[in-house]
């Protein structure tokens, strides 16, 4: 699995307001980037990184900008499919 590096996340009010109908926090996106255990291609362009905060496990939406800072699109709790992928690259 490719390492994606994430040094900035770019936050506007859309995205703000966006994640806080999916019940997420600011601080639970950030805790969940630094603990990506998995990610997937999205659609557009997008990636789909899979990540732990606290008891939470996020599926968080990113599209690249510029080197290694990625612009939010969305965040929610992740599928079964996404938790098994997770598990699975946990496991290694």
């Amino acid at each position: 699995m490719t390492r994606i590096k994430i040094s900035q996340l770019i936050w506007d009010d859309w995205n703000i307001k966006h994640i806080q109908k999916h019940k997420v926090s600011v601080s639970e996106v950030e805790l969940g980037i630094q603990n990506i255990s998995a990610h997937r291609k999205g659609y557009s362009g997008r990636i789909v990184l899979i990540g732990r905060a606290r008891k939470r496990i996020l599926a968080i939406l990113v599209k690249p900008k510029d080197n290694s800072k990625y612009y939010l699109v969305t965040v929610r709790d992740a599928d079964r499919k996404e938790r098994r992928l997770l598990y699975k690259n946990e496991q290694k």
